[in-house]
């Protein structure tokens, strides 16, 4: 080889520089959530929120969920349909059919399905369809509880109950359950419109196992977008917990008082988080990020409550602008969670994460979450699913504990 050919010796100056690095992935297995995925089937196994109660009507609406474009409608009667939405005639969409009081009817050739995709007339047909009996939409089933509308997709043969949960249930005179839902709750602004947040689910759940980013985000980086004891450095402690993970974070604050915020992260997708505002005692509500696609999703939420409820909105700048107030520069001066979780990309690669003992939480919802995906591939039932309709309600331990 000639000198000239011989490759120089790397500076110091220049050692760790991005060149020359694999190529970096996100894992496939706990995220990607279309049918026949593992994730995917998975989550087929649990009731997931599509809507709430009071804003389905019969006008139809479309609906994503977990990879599956689909069609929600309530009938003349005030059941609920969730339907696939290419009529099984000629394909064209139900979202331009008409709801009456027995079902949706297509637009097209006037065929009339049920909420159970039971086909009742085929009008241009003689005798209105002599095999209608055998036609049959396809469709999903859906329940109602706390205000919303829960759909399962997964095998009818493993279609559990749809769980309660204590905190909402035996509610004292004068309380009730209020139930908000869509993509404006991860930006904390009513006034955002959009169809989904733009990215992985995950990356929004696993969050609610992170007390650290509370401290650090919405707290001395970004001002006190919460409460302002969260200003105060938690020492954290995770634990495995029932049907997921819980964690406390302990503050002692100038007056002496000492808390145990505690947080619990249920699977498959669900969490109760106790009152940003810091208020003593047990939490009050539920929330779920449910897929949309692989990189979307929407959050649900149910809360018991005594007061109507306002939309739900927070400001996140020292001004008191919400989010879609804010400029693009206001943004990267005063990041949420949205900025933090988007930052992350459409889907994180998790190849180029580097776990310390604070992601704890993180992963433990991981791990939990890897478990189960293997126990629906080798044929068991995930944990959380029950297929009792006397179970007893989910114990929720989340709350504000103040000593």
């Amino acid at each position: 080889m000639d000198v000239l050919d011989k490759p120089a010796k790397q500076s110091p100056d220049l050692v760790g520089t991005a060149y020359g690095r694999s190529r970096q992935h996100h894992n496939s297995t706990i995220t990607e959530v279309m049918p026949g995925t593992p994730c995917g089937e998975f989550l087929r196994r649990y009731w997931h929120p599509v809507a709430v109660s009071q804003d389905v009507t019969t006008r139809p609406s479309k609906i994503k969920l977990l990879g599956e474009e689909l069609i929600l409608f309530r009938d003349g009667k005030g059941k609920a349909g969730l339907l696939y939405p290419r009529c099984m005639h000629r394909g064209t969409s139900l979202f331009y059919g008409h709801v009456e009081e027995r079902g949706i009817r297509c637009c097209y050739h006037g065929w009339l399905f049920d909420a159970e995709g039971n086909c009742l007339e085929q009008p241009c047909e003689p005798d209105g369809g002599l095999r209608r009996d055998v036609a049959r939409q396809p469709w999903y089933p859906v329940q109602e509880r706390y205000g919303l509308v829960f759909a399962y997709l997964g095998p009818p043969d493993k279609m559990p109950v749809l769980p309660r949960y204590d905190i909402l249930e035996d509610l004292k005179d004068g309380e009730f359950v209020q139930a908000r839902g869509g993509a404006s709750l991860a930006y904390f602004d009513p006034a955002v419109e959009a169809e989904q947040v733009p990215y992985n689910w995950l990356q929004a759940w696993e969050n609610s196992q992170d007390p650290y980013h509370v401290w650090v985000l919405h707290s001395t980086f970004s001002g006190a977008q919460f409460a302002g004891g969260f200003g105060v450095m938690p020492k954290v402690e995770f634990e495995r917990h029932g049907q997921g993970a819980i964690y406390h974070a302990y503050r002692t604050f100038e007056d002496g008082r000492s808390l145990d915020r505690v947080t619990y992260s249920l699977l498959p997708n669900i969490a109760s988080v106790p009152s940003i505002e810091l208020k003593e005692g047990l939490a009050s509500s539920m929330t779920w990020w449910v897929p949309t696609e692989d990189a979307g999703y929407v959050i649900f939420s149910a809360v018991k409550t005594r007061k109507e409820l306002p939309p739900f909105g927070l400001p996140l700048t020292p001004d008191g602008k919400t989010w879609s107030q804010m400029s693009e520069q206001e943004h990267q001066d005063y990041p949420s969670d949205f900025e933090a979780q988007w930052g992350q990309g459409a889907i994180t690669l998790h190849s180029e994460e580097h776990f310390v003992q604070s992601d704890r939480g993180v992963a433990t919802l991981r791990r939990l979450l890897t478990q189960q995906i293997k126990a629906v591939q080798n044929g068991e039932d995930p944990l959380g699913v029950s297929f009792d309709e006397n179970a007893q309600p989910v114990k929720i331990v989340a709350g504000n504990y103040y000593r």
